[in-house]
């Protein structure tokens, strides 16, 4: 509503058609409007709200009902011509309200209109406010009683009035300041920067406002608090400055808040940085040394105690005097080296503030000891070599906080002053108390993640194999690196499988994802691979089984766990096999997924064999293929993960170039040569592990090989054995000669009674004795278990009894059945055979008939 105006004022504009009867919404004001014969035609809720009268009340009555005393017509009808000629009218009209109060108002009475054929007038008003004076009195108890400190200062910056108020923040009597400067009467330094903002206010004119700062005064000599003052100067009629006025105000907990918010925000980019349990703890040291105290020391719990723990024997009992036994693992002083220390970092210590216990670590709040008694008892009897480093250095006050995150005691934190002449007071505990909690939720994560982590590198050691055996056929050596601590233990392993032949299976892998769940699928496929092997499967079959085996245990895997555990407990898994024949100085390899080996030959030429990609394992339904690379003896072949070569920042194709690069390298043994190349690639660590294993290729010697084709013949048995026995002479291996006479007996009478030509018969002489013989059937021989009656039916059995172990691999060209025999023990070096001996002519044996 407008404010009372004597003046005319310009007609209201067109009304908003409504129902003349209804409220009618104009303003937030007393609104109506007022027929020319004095009825009320229009009522609004602001007219309501300050009379008390309904819209329903008063459209239709009378106006005059609301005038507060006898109505004047005389006054009505002036009104009312004025309107009527255009002008309107305002002034001040006492109206009645419903409860029969007056009300004071401001009435406002526009020019006169039509409204519905009829004359009205808009009438609004709004109840005046009274006025008053500030007399001289009230003013007065203003100044003195405000909360706000306040002082005039003359020219000179000597007091010249000052109210209550700073005299209590000061705590220096009135009597005591007037006509005094501030660095008269207020204690240390604090003045000089007062006094300096002062004479700049005085000689510029400009004021300072908020300026804030910290202090303590004599009314609380032993507490710190913080003030905000402003400045401005004083002038008199001519604009002449005539002296300072001051202002100033405790803002302690302001200030004290915006500390611990500041603090606590600090902290969080500078404590827990590492999933380190010894370094966070250093951390949390580190930053409040010297922000919060001279000297800080965090002591951690051995075991950790839960508060589920159980009342029993006092908890920590073990500790001397019921304390629990702790270590230190953080501490910082203003002194180098912290000399305030009765014990190292990593040392056992015990350290509760007397005279609590542990008790006090599980359920109590922070101990603040604003004033250190060294020659108390509880320091002087019960603990007096550190009662000693009190007196030594000066430590007078200090607060201990429990350390506690997710209901689990982790240690203390203590927090001490020295050089710092303020004592710690209540307003510190809070600070502490947070730094502390901050800090023991990063201590309680490197901890659970310390825990979790060994769990992996233990699990994910006992799975990697500690011995690599390339028997003859191959020199291996293997560096595994852990990814970095923060990305927890990946899923890297490989393997040196020995198989039949003297051939060796060289198998590498990667499970995406880290942690114990990655380090457990690892262990399951190198199983899985290891079985597989043992089957002799071809490279790329071995992979189909395997892909087979991985859709299956992820089919198995409950669909929570695998959103648990990001889905990568077997899925996302990558892979090389590679089988190296000694014999053939061949190799023949598949990959799912993984990247291609690197080939290395004598003459130092580096290749990355074209091995089809094939699909990671876990896709299932695609195909793998293999490869067949005839290496020439000495060539050292690598396989290698990811990690390697890849990474942020790193191209793969790059990295591979680099990796060629580094292998090139003459005269250092394979072991020194691996962990040379997997320093000069990753000299940081990574985020992924690492895993390298190369071999180096031999040829097998043509003194230790022997084949001979078998006729399809059963007369030929006998001259096969006499061969045999030759050779093995020939080896000085005469002690085997009667049981490979009979295995190979067993086996090529088997391969030429139930399967068809051609029957090649080889011997193998490296660590074991190997007697292979081929054929071209695909049938699956069978260990029977022959009855006392039966005529046959003994042979494999017996080559199972004879043989050190046995087994049969298939081939493009049918299958071979093989059985190795350990040597003895210190067998003769064999020599060469210019030529077979002739072998006599014999059948087979009578007392080993063949299966039949």
């Amino acid at each position: 509503m407008a404010s009372a105006d004597d003046g005319p004022t310009a007609g209201p504009g067109p009304l908003p058609s409504a129902d003349p009867r209804g409220p009618v919404q104009l303003s937030d004001d007393a609104v109506a409007v007022i027929a020319g014969d004095g009825t009320v035609i229009g009522w609004t809720r602001g007219a309501q709200a300050l009379l008390g009268y309904a819209a329903a009340e008063m459209v239709g009555r009378s106006a005059a009902m609301l005038l507060a005393g006898a109505p004047d017509p005389r006054r009505t009808a002036a009104i009312a011509a004025r309107s009527r000629g255009g002008s309107g009218w305002s002034g001040l009209i006492a109206l009645r309200g419903r409860d029969d109060r007056q009300v004071d108002a401001d009435v406002r009475v526009s020019a006169s209109f039509l409204i519905a054929g009829r004359e009205g007038f808009l009438v609004s008003g709004r109840e005046r406010t009274p006025r008053w004076t500030v007399e001289g009195s009230v003013l007065e108890g203003f100044l003195t009683r405000s909360p706000v400190g306040m002082a005039v200062m003359d020219p000179q910056l000597r007091y010249l009035w000052l109210n209550d108020t700073l005299e209590r923040f000061g705590g220096v009597p009135r009597e005591q300041r007037l006509g005094r400067r501030p660095s008269d009467v207020l204690p240390g330094l604090l003045a000089a920067p007062i006094e300096r903002l002062m004479r700049q206010v005085m000689a510029t004119g400009v004021p300072v406002t908020d300026y804030e700062y910290l202090g303590w005064s004599w009314s609380d000599p032993n507490r710190r608090r913080a003030f905000s003052s402003s400045f401005f100067p004083l002038a008199d009629a001519e604009e002449n400055r005539i002296g300072i006025g001051y202002m100033v105000q405790d803002v302690t907990d302001r200030w004290n808040a915006r500390r611990l918010l500041a603090l606590v925000n600090e902290a969080g980019a500078s404590i827990g940085s590492t999933l380190d349990v010894q370094r966070t703890a250093q951390e949390l040291a580190d930053f409040a040394v010297p922000r919060f105290a001279d000297f800080v020391f965090v002591d951690l719990l051995e075991t950790p105690l839960g508060r589920e723990r159980p009342e029993g024997p006092p908890l920590g009992a073990e500790g001397a005097g019921g304390r629990p036994p702790m270590r230190r693992m953080g501490m910082s002083s203003v002194h180098e080296g912290c000399p305030e220390s009765v014990a190292r970092i990593g040392e056992s210590v015990d350290f509760v503030p007397p005279p609590h216990d542990v008790h006090f670590l599980l359920d109590g709040d922070p101990v603040l000891l604003p004033l250190l008694d060294p020659d108390s008892h509880a320091w002087a009897v019960e603990q007096p070599a550190r009662a000693a480093r009190i007196r030594e250095f000066g430590l007078h006050s200090l607060i201990s906080v429990p350390m506690r995150a997710r209901d689990t005691v982790l240690g203390l934190t203590t927090f001490m002053r020295s050089q710092n002449p303020v004592p710690f007071d209540e307003d510190d505990v809070a600070p502490a108390r947070e730094l502390v909690a901050r800090a023991a939720v990063c201590v309680d994560n490197a901890r659970r993640y310390t825990r979790e982590h060994t769990a992996a590198l233990v699990l994910q050691e006992s799975l990697l194999p500690h011995t690599l055996r390339g028997g003859t056929a191959l020199d291996v050596a293997s560096s595994y690196l852990p990814a970095d601590a923060k990305d927890g233990v990946g899923g890297d392993w490989f393997d040196v499988i020995p198989l039949s032949g003297a051939r060796v299976g060289l198998v590498i892998g990667d499970v995406v994802g880290h942690g114990i769940s990655a380090a457990a699928t690892m262990g399951r496929l190198r199983t899985a691979v290891q079985t597989l092997a043992d089957m002799d499967l071809a490279p790329d079959e071995l992979l189909a089984r395997l892909d087979d085996l991985v859709m299956r245990l992820s089919e198995e895997e409950p669909a929570g766990r695998k959103a648990d555990r990001g889905g990568t407990t077997v899925l996302g898994a990558t892979c090389l096999y590679a089988v190296y024949d000694p014999a053939t100085r061949c190799c023949t390899m598949a990959r799912a997924g993984h990247p291609p080996p690197v080939v290395v030959t004598p003459e130092g030429s580096v290749s990355f064999p074209a091995l089809p990609s094939g699909p990671p394992l876990g896709r299932g339904g695609l195909p793998f293929e293999s490869l067949d690379v005839v290496l020439p003896e000495g060539s050292l072949l690598g396989l290698y993960t990811d990690g390697l070569v890849e990474g942020p920042g790193k191209d793969a194709e790059q990295g591979m170039a680099r990796l060629g690069r580094a292998l090139v390298r003459n005269g250092l043994p394979l072991d020194e040569l691996c962990a040379a190349v997997v320093e000069e690639l990753l000299p940081v660590p990574q985020p992924d592990d690492i895993a390298l294993l190369l071999a180096r290729t031999h040829a097998l010697s043509p003194d230790r090989l022997v084949s001979w084709d078998v006729p399809l013949d059963p007369a030929a048995v006998g001259a096969t054995r006499g061969q045999v026995a030759a050779q093995l002479e020939a080896w000085g291996l005469d002690e085997l000669t009667m049981t490979t006479e009979l295995i190979v007996s067993e086996l090529v009478t088997n391969a030429i009674r139930y399967a068809s030509g051609p029957v090649r018969l080889r011997l193998l002489l490296q660590s074991v004795l190997t007697c292979e013989v081929s054929d071209a059937s695909s049938t699956t021989p069978r260990l029977r278990h022959a009855r006392t009656t039966d005529e046959g039916g003994r042979g494999l059995f017996l080559v199972a009894q004879l043989a050190r172990r046995w087994g049969t691999r298939y081939t493009h060209r049918g299958k071979i059945i093989w059985a190795e025999q350990s040597l003895p023990s210190s067998p003769p070096l064999p020599h060469p055979v210019g030529s077979p001996p002739v072998p006599p002519a014999a059948g087979p044996s009578e007392d080993s008939p063949p299966d039949g």
